[in-house]
């Protein structure tokens, strides 16, 4: 797995992916900062994080499309398949490559907090919740991203799939807002990603919504592994 994930990690900044999705994340990040900070003026980092995700539906399939895809494309995971590696060291090989991308990204962000801090008091415990939250939100996306990646031969039908999916469960609780029935209504609820994401925002580190995100990013991983099974065996 450690292989794996060293060579798709470098092939992140050997191209020019890596280096536009940690640029638009920046920037955006910068952006949203700015505007909580003059235009709200609260110094509270979900000014930042929470229109980030949004912003995903467009980045996360930039670093996950090429994942699986491209190498299906051409016809190099004919070699990746026949190594005696693990199928399932294969998926988390490059999906911890993806991930780490994401995290650099996002560590670069850790700068904003300790501006609030120097300017404002913000809660502690709001802020690192909220850091917390995100990166299960974002890995659950970016797992769903690699899945996909792992359906298609298409970098393009990848990225749009993706893109697709990620609006779907970001729109979830806007779609699902006109259910009368409670019990429909709560189940719906269930699945919603983001709504957990609120708990997070204030502080509150709930046990069953981090289960929750683990288990999506789980069963989503070893779906992915059953897919390059499949295609292993055949």
């Amino acid at each position: 797995m450690k292989a794996i994930f060293k060579k798709e990690l470098r092939n992140y900044f050997l191209t020019p992916i890596g280096y536009i999705f940690m640029s638009a994340f920046f920037a955006l990040s910068a952006l949203y900062f700015v505007q909580g900070m003059v235009y709200y003026q609260v110094a509270s980092v979900a000014y930042i994080l929470t229109p980030l995700n949004m912003i995903c539906l467009f980045i996360v399939p930039v670093i996950t499309m090429q994942l699986f895809a491209e190498e299906k494309n051409k016809k190099t995971d004919q070699l990746l398949l026949t190594v005696p590696v693990n199928v399932s060291e294969i998926v988390l090989g490059k999906y911890f490559a993806a991930l780490a991308v994401f995290l650099i990204s996002l560590a670069v962000t850790f700068v904003f907090p300790f501006i609030f801090f120097a300017i404002s008091k913000p809660i502690l415990s709001e802020v690192i919740g909220s850091y917390i939250g995100f990166i299960l939100v974002w890995s659950v996306f970016i797992a769903i991203g690699v899945f996909i990646s792992s359906c298609t031969e298409s970098q393009v039908v990848s990225a749009i799939l993706t893109f697709i999916v990620l609006f779907v469960l970001y729109s979830w609780d806007s779609l699902t807002s006109g259910v009368s029935i409670v019990w429909i209504k709560n189940i719906l609820d269930w699945f919603s990603v983001l709504k957990r994401f609120e708990d997070f925002q204030i502080g509150l580190l709930n046990l069953p919504n981090i289960v929750y995100y683990v288990s999506v990013v789980f069963a989503t991983l070893f779906l992915t592994a059953r897919n390059i099974e499949k295609r292993r065996f055949n």
